[in-house]
């Protein structure tokens, strides 16, 4: 009796075609409206005068931060730069101190990207935290070296916020593009 051949095979089902269910989410680039919308309403907001507090977290930093991570082709140094020094410029301080600290970070984390994307957000949350600690204690040293005064440690609650924060911006800017797949499960 000849063995069934690869082709008769093919259409039944075998535990080789089998996909884990995690093994890829979100293959699909988030679209450009959401992620540079994102960014600009984020940008927004931050131009409000209740940024100033401390402990606020700094959610534009937060959202680079985010999109660096999943969208490094298309947010990256520019684009932490450009937003730097737009709130430079709205603070009114030395400029390129919030340019250097979006930099920073968002350096960081695109060197990071490779390890980074294989860990599920909590991880991730755990990686990035010291991350703009270190990116924030070295622009406020040199906020500090150059206006000859120290401000303190507030910021350091206001970096472990931020940080503390990126779970809950994971579920809601990959939240459109969950629903997609959600949509897919269904579909034949």
């Amino acid at each position: 009796m000849p063995l069934p051949s690869h082709k008769s095979r093919a259409g039944s089902s075998s535990l080789m075609s089998l996909q884990p269910v995690d093994a890829a989410p979100f293959q699909r680039p988030s679209s450009a409206w959401l992620v540079w919308g994102s960014l600009f309403l984020v940008w927004l907001v931050s131009l409000l005068p209740w940024r100033l507090l401390n402990p606020v977290p700094d959610m534009l930093l937060l959202v680079l931060v985010f999109w660096c991570l999943h969208e490094p082709n298309r947010v990256g140094l520019v684009t932490a730069v450009v937003l730097g020094l737009l709130m430079d410029a709205h603070d009114a301080s030395l400029l390129g101190l919030h340019a250097l600290n979006y930099l920073l970070c968002a350096y960081g984390v695109l060197r990071l990207h490779g390890r980074l994307r294989h860990f599920n957000v909590w991880v991730q949350t755990f990686h990035i935290i010291p991350l703009l600690v270190g990116a924030a204690l070295i622009t406020r040293l040199l906020g500090a070296w150059l206006n000859s005064e120290w401000v303190g440690w507030d910021w350091l609650w206001s970096a472990l916020i931020t940080g503390a924060l990126l779970p809950l911006v994971d579920v809601l800017l990959l939240l459109p593009q969950r629903r997609l797949d959600g949509d897919d499960v269904g579909a034949v």
